[in-house]
């Protein structure tokens, strides 16, 4: 009985051992409830920056825009970077916005917050588009 448990002893020390540093890196997983309005801001987030990607995709947008010096692709790597809440905001905008005629104030409009969107991450440091926007030496 004792030469099986001198035996036995080194394989279990290394068995613990081994589960030990196996469940280690592994941590618990939690669930929480999801509130309706998180999913419902979700969608509605989704349904307005589509609307905004597909207001920026008309011709008439992209020259108002290139017109302006903003890259159409730069603009849309800016409104996907834009949180639910920003982007719905837009888009209420942008639907607000008076129609009619060949659509010239809606284009200027639409440029106009796109102007906005990007002066504000480029003072906030976030990007360096505009050459007359001062950056602040980083901490």
């Amino acid at each position: 009985m004792k030469a099986i448990r001198r035996a036995i002893k080194p394989i279990s020390i290394f068995l613990v051992i081994s589960f030990v540093w196996i469940s280690m890196p592994y941590g618990y997983a939690s669930a929480a409830i999801i509130g309706t309005e998180i999913v419902k801001d979700s969608i509605e987030g989704k349904q307005a920056r589509n609307h905004i990607l597909s207001v920026i995709s008309r011709e008439e947008v992209q020259t108002v825009l290139t017109d302006q010096g903003i890259d159409s692709r730069e603009a849309k790597r800016r409104i996907d970077s834009l949180t639910d809440a920003e982007v719905i905001r837009l888009a209420k905008e942008i639907k607000q916005l008076p129609a009619g005629g060949n659509g010239f104030g809606a284009i200027v409009g639409a440029a106009l917050i796109i102007f906005l969107v990007l002066l504000f991450t480029d003072i906030m440091g976030y990007t360096d588009v505009f050459p007359f926007v001062k950056s602040h030496p980083k901490k």
